[in-house]
């Protein structure tokens, strides 16, 4: 019997001894689910995992993880201090909290970049969470209020933006909650401001008066720098509740403004129909008499569907190209042009395109109706149908000051200077009042048609974009290297001054249509720079989908602010998102553009040197597309 009752205790001690150190290590999907989480963390450095000791064959409490920290035996893993560390990726809780359930987390004094995942409200059992100093942007999700076991909260020196949850102020033991530093707005939330140890929304954007019992519990720096705010313990106090009697006061004189104003209205509206019964009297007699004259026996009729008006006038005179009215067919717009004379005539350059082609003669620009394509800068642009059917483009230039001379020279300068990216002019005419250029038509439209219109069933995804940049860069360096010594820059190139050929590859149009200057002046410099500075924001146009106003400032001004000095997805087109392309490569080329766009022209990099650049990121993606069709190959 002493035997038996000796082996039983035996037995059960041996149970004892061994039954914790059953359990005394973490499970191997835990493992993979922190190192996918640190993973995530990090973009540039890979072997983060490795430099901080995390690996799966060694257990997180007792394996020497950095940054990890588990409960008193040692079996489960509580908290993650990931501080300091360069960190430069996004945070993702979604598996880390359903795993484990994590007290704390820190991650501050890192470069994290994104936002704060709504996914954070599982994390229930989560104490504390300290997010200071990153690049965090977006909104707090409403999902943080759910915390209900959190007790302290640093969001401090990010990008935070948008109004508190709601809810927030209803974690009854929450004691600290740092916020200053951000773009929060909105009002304050009613805190139970007893409680706190800690409360600091300092240098944001909010607004109102502050609660009750902040004023008296708090400090002024805990407020500070929120124009908005008013009350203890700010200097500004709040201005008192509107009582009913003045709102009323004020909606009597909202009614008698609205009434005044009505009347001014329709006063207006009887001037303007007046005005516009006497343009049509007028426009009628003129038509009438019109119609008398051009019934006179010295005026010929035409029995063509256009015309082509000549009339020589003492001096110099002028030839009116017109379209008249196709009975039963559309009008077209007109444009005129000056008589050639002996010393001003229709110079045709030594373009390869015109050598199959007969050779273009004045008289084919006069006799070809012509249809307004539309106006900018520096001119109209024309199309015009020749009589063999040629389709050209004319662009009319009027008030610019340069000499005949001068002129003929900077066309024969860009005539020599050739790149197949740039569209080049075929012909061109100069005289006092105007000047033309006349090129080959390109039926593709621009790229800014492209980007924002109708792409044609064209395929404009990353990799298209990317080569689009790429040649186009390459052929503004082309041209600043070897027109620099003539002063000859762009002046005004944009996306609708790009166009796609037949082949949609980009072609820069009007190079050369600046004010021209000396190459000795002192601002030749920047005027180059001001074409990269034109390219960073094609470059932006391109990666961002996002129309360009008033040549871009404000496209510029936009993706500054949301990136901030770091790199963030969400400047990127959705289109470029939704197609699975290379973040990596789109965050290298959004650096170039913004290097481009640098509000300092000589900080910014010659044509050539950002065309290289792009060249770079051209590579990296074409050896990514190799490698990834030989691994589905194998």
């Amino acid at each position: 019997m002493d035997r038996i009752l000796t082996w039983v205790v035996l037995s059960i001690s041996l149970l004892l001894f061994l039954l914790p150190n059953m359990s005394t290590s973490e499970e191997e999907p835990v493992k993979a689910v922190l190192i996918d989480f640190l993973h995530k963390l990090s973009i540039e450095n890979k072997n983060i995992d490795s430099d901080l000791l995390w690996n799966t064959s060694t257990d997180p409490c007792t394996g020497g993880w950095i940054g990890v920290h588990c409960d008193k035996r040692n079996v489960t893993v509580q908290k993650i201090a990931l501080e300091g560390l360069h960190l430069d990726g996004y945070i993702h809780l979604s598996r880390l909290c359903a795993e484990r359930p994590i007290t704390v987390l820190s991650l501050k004094q890192n470069n994290l970049q994104g936002g704060l995942p709504d996914d954070i409200g599982g994390c229930k059992r989560l104490t504390q969470l300290f997010l200071g100093g990153n690049r965090l942007s977006g909104p707090l999700p409403s999902s943080l209020s759910s915390l209900n076991n959190l007790k302290r909260l640093d969001i401090s020196d990010n990008m935070f933006s948008g109004p508190l949850p709601p809810d927030l102020s209803k974690i009854s033991g929450l004691v600290t909650f740092s916020a200053q530093n951000n773009n929060l707005n909105g009002s304050i939330l009613r805190f139970d401001f007893e409680n706190f140890d800690d409360f600091n929304v300092s240098y944001n954007d909010f607004s109102g008066p502050i609660p009750e019992g902040g004023g008296g519990q708090l400090s002024y720096m805990s407020f500070v720098g929120n124009p908005g705010l008013c009350g203890e313990p700010l200097k500004n106090a709040c201005p008192p509740p509107m009582t009913q009697s003045s709102s009323l006061k004020k909606m009597k004189m909202l009614g008698r403004l609205v009434i005044l104003l009505s009347g001014y209205i329709l006063l207006g509206l009887v001037l303007v129909c007046f005005v516009v019964f006497k343009l049509i009297k007028r426009r009628k007699a003129n038509d009438t008499h019109e119609k008398l004259v051009g019934e006179a026996p010295e005026r010929k009729s035409s029995s063509s569907s256009s015309s082509v008006t000549k009339s020589t006038i003492e001096g110099g005179g002028r030839s009116s190209v017109t379209k008249s009215t196709i009975e039963g067919g559309p009008s077209r717009s007109e444009y005129s042009i000056t008589t050639p004379t002996e010393n001003s005539s229709l110079v045709v350059l030594q373009n390869p395109s015109m050598n199959a082609r007969r050779t273009l003669r004045f008289e084919d620009l006069l006799k070809a109706p012509a249809e307004l394509m539309g106006r900018g800068r520096f001119g109209s642009l024309y199309k015009v149908m020749l009589e063999d059917g040629t389709t050209m483009v004319v662009k009319r230039i009027k008030g610019w000051g340069i000499e005949r001379e001068e002129f003929e020279k900077r066309m024969g300068r860009l005539d020599e200077v050739r790149h197949r990216g740039v569209l080049p002019a075929l012909a061109f005419y100069c005289s006092k009042q105007e000047k033309l250029l006349v090129y080959q038509y390109q039926p593709n439209g621009s790229l800014f048609s492209l980007l924002h219109g109708n792409q044609n069933g064209q395929a404009f995804n990353w990799a298209t974009r990317l080569n689009v940049a790429s040649n186009i860069a390459s052929a503004l360096a082309h041209m600043h290297k070897e027109l620099q010594p003539d002063g000859i820059a762009h002046g005004n190139l944009k996306s609708s001054n790009i166009l796609m050929d037949h082949h949609m590859d980009p072609l820069i149009t009007e190079y050369g249509l600046a004010k021209p200057i000396i190459a000795t002046n002192q601002n030749l410099p920047n005027t180059f720079k001001s074409d990269v500075y034109s390219l960073g924001v094609v470059l932006l146009e391109l990666l961002t989908g996002k129309t360009v106003q008033n040549n871009g400032p404000e496209l510029a001004r936009w993706v500054q602010s949301v990136v901030r000095e770091e790199w963030t997805v969400e400047v990127f087109d959705k289109v470029l998102m939704l197609d699975g392309s290379s973040e990596e490569r789109m965050v290298h080329l959004l650096r170039i553009a913004l290097k481009c766009i640098d509000p300092a022209p000589e900080a910014r990099p010659r044509a050539g040197e950002a065309a290289a650049m792009i060249e770079c990121v051209k590579e990296d993606e074409e050896r990514s597309l190799v490698l990834d069709t030989s691994l589905v190959g194998e």
